[in-house]
């Protein structure tokens, strides 16, 4: 029996595999895990759908593999390990060959036996679908022919060529390659090879600074209330077992301030030209890990008591952090809070989790001067930076909401407190 990649949710058509739990000749029951993969941000187990001992393993920890690809060989449980019968090995596949090594004008058709669609990610089947462009015609430079967003650009550098040509013009000459640098020659360098969720993060935020044009609003919240009654606060919710942090309370402030806005909880339909207002408020949390940053979704935060809020905002961190999160975890998100505070800084530009169109950083507060009454006091002071899409947004719409925020921050709802 061939066991193979099955669909790990919606637009997500492959993943790497980070550890394989099982060995060739070894026993193994349904439903017990084979593989960890991890696929955009998250780690998910995959479980063998049937019983039986494994007579070939297809892959390794590294491979990038793509939903229907064949993952291991299983034979009836009866059957004598692979050691001692040796089966032979499946012919392999050759390589794709890369798209910059192909001739321009050979023509390339991608083909699956299974029917599946040439492995890329979401966002390059975004890109691909806003310019009609048809991506079993474009050949993928990584690993099992993914595509990736420059083997789009040379698809279309090509086409652009092709044309030039049969106008009897000079072709556009190719985009000169980056060039490669060899930091060896001024002292001892180390190589470490991109993790996959930090090449995640690298394709995500590129395109979100490439494609959306930001603008920051900042300001700078007097919290001094509201650290009164997190004082307050803080041991009834200990004894309950929930630690009571400032997250929670900004939470609460911006679904406030995001339902006098709904813009800011809106999407831009780049493909129909259309602003997309979602009711329901999902709220994205960016979490450091070890690996790198997450942002798990925490879900109808409108509906929720600052006490709900700081008890899911505990768990799904924690699943962040030991890279536990579900990629459905991951998705649905209508604005983000990035919180730095507890590290250290003031203020700071966000960049925007697309499709969303607002992003919220949020420094470090501490004691500053400040004059009110023609008195300087001490207050407490919190740094805030509002990123958002210069599309979809106005100024004068970014200074409206965090003037809202801020209000509510500074005049915090103790009802909201209580169990």
């Amino acid at each position: 029996m061939e066991i193979r990649l099955p669909r790990l949710g919606e637009g997500a058509e492959s993943g790497t595999v980070v550890s394989i739990a099982v060995a060739e000749g070894d026993l193994i029951q349904k439903d017990q895990t084979i593989l960890e993969l991890e696929n955009e941000k998250a780690v998910a187990p995959i479980p063998s759908p049937a019983s039986g001992r494994i007579v070939k393993l297809h892959v390794k920890p590294g491979d990038e593999v793509s939903v229907g690809q064949l993952l291991i060989t299983l034979a009836d449980e009866t059957a004598a390990p692979a050691a001692e019968k040796k089966p032979p090995a499946p012919p392999r596949e050759e390589a794709p060959r890369r798209a910059e090594e192909a001739p321009r004008a050979e023509p390339y058709r991608y083909e699956s036996p299974s029917g599946l669609a040439p492995p890329a990610a979401p966002s390059v089947r975004k890109l691909a679908a806003e310019l009609g462009i048809d991506l079993t015609r474009v050949r993928g430079s990584e690993r099992g022919g993914r595509i990736t967003r420059q083997d789009l650009k040379t698809y279309i550098q090509q086409l652009q060529e092709l044309v030039f040509e049969r106008k009897m013009t000079p072709p556009r000459p190719a985009a000169e390659p980056v060039p490669k640098i060899d930091f060896s020659k001024w002292g001892p360098i180390t190589r470490k090879r991109l993790s996959p969720l930090r090449r995640t993060v690298t394709e995500k935020t590129t395109e979100a600074w490439t494609t959306i044009p930001h603008v920051t609003q900042f300001a700078d919240a007097d919290i001094s209330a509201l650290t009164e009654l997190r004082k307050k606060y803080a041991p009834l919710y200990q004894a309950r077992g929930v630690r009571l942090t400032v997250t929670s309370f900004i939470l609460k402030a911006a679904v406030a301030a995001l339902k006098k806005f709904p813009i800011f909880n809106a999407s831009l339909d780049e493909a129909t030209q259309e602003i997309i207002y979602k009711e329901y408020y999902h709220i994205g949390v960016a979490v450091d890990t070890e690996a790198g940053l997450i942002v798990p979704v925490l879900r109808d935060a409108d509906v929720k008591s600052i006490y709900q809020l700081s008890l899911e905002l505990a768990h799904i961190t924690e699943k962040a952090r030991q890279r536990k999160i579900a990629l459905e975890e991951l998705q649905g998100g209508t604005f983000t809070l990035s919180n730095l505070g507890g590290i250290g800084g003031t203020h700071f530009t966000p960049i925007i989790y697309k499709p969303q169109v607002a992003v919220l950083g949020v420094g470090q507060g501490g004691l500053k001067p400040v004059v009110r009454d023609h008195k300087i006091e001490p207050r407490m002071i919190l740094t805030l930076g509002l990123s958002y899409d210069h599309r979809v947004i106005d100024g004068a719409d970014g200074a409206r909401f965090i003037v809202a925020l801020v209000e509510a921050l500074e005049n915090p709802n103790e009802e909201e407190l209580k169990f």
